[in-house]
């Protein structure tokens, strides 16, 4: 498995946001979004340590910290990602995958389309908006999959990709199934302007989120 960068931080988004957590980020993506904060770790040329599940299972259980993010790049596409998930759950451990929402999830799911896993994870999956040029690339089936313990994580940056977050949540219904979180493009969209547009559209059980990594510290410093 290849690790660009292991560390202890505060979790900055999604439903354990301000929490401890060992982070686990994989080289790699398939997808090069255009308001990206982690291309580094995409590029071909970025260094990495080639780490087995146990390994890295080791590493975790050093830190004595119960929250556990595999992020990226794209998590999904290591090899021996779902062994690590177990590992991972089976410790007692909580594990968050940050997930790009172009990768088949079910796959990772205990009993669904051929997934050898014993244990199912926690995901939290992205919608791709328009600014981030990577929208044709959805797997709109994962939402086929999505339940309580889940998380769908709109990033925006205008008010297209607020109406397309909110066109989503209804056709999909995800307010019964999942918590939904809102985010702003760093730089691009104030956050008032997504708290006007949620009260205007009664958005329900829809949370707006700040990345906090990037307001305690400089939104390019990295191991945080």
């Amino acid at each position: 498995m290849k690790v660009v960068e292991q560390f202890v931080s505060i979790n900055g988004e999604s439903r354990r946001a301000g929490e401890l957590a060992v982070f686990v980020r994989f080289k790699g993506c398939n997808l090069n979004c255009s308001y990206c904060d982690t291309k580094w770790a995409n590029e071909s040329e970025c260094e990495y340590t080639e780490k087995t599940p146990e390994e890295i299972m080791a590493d975790i259980l050093a830190t004595g910290i119960k929250n556990v993010t595999l992020t990226g790049g794209e998590p999904l596409l290591q090899k021996n990602i779902a062994t690590l998930i177990d590992l991972i759950i089976e410790q007692g451990l909580r594990v968050e995958i940050e997930t790009n929402g172009s990768v088949d999830i079910s796959r990772f799911i205990p009993g669904e389309n051929n997934s050898n896993l014993k244990h199912r994870p926690s995901f939290t999956m992205d919608y791709k908006s328009p600014s981030s040029g990577c929208e044709d690339k959805m797997l709109m089936s994962n939402y086929a999959y999505i339940d309580e313990s889940d998380t769908v994580k709109f990033v925006v940056g205008s008010i297209e990709d607020l109406n397309k977050a909110k066109a989503i949540i209804d056709k999909y219904r995800l307010v019964e199934k999942c918590r939904i979180y809102i985010s702003p493009i760093f730089g691009n969209i104030e956050p008032a302007e997504i708290v006007e547009y949620m009260i205007a559209n009664k958005l329900n059980d829809v949370r707006l989120q700040i990345q906090m990594h990037k307001v305690i510290w400089d939104p390019n410093k990295r191991g945080v």
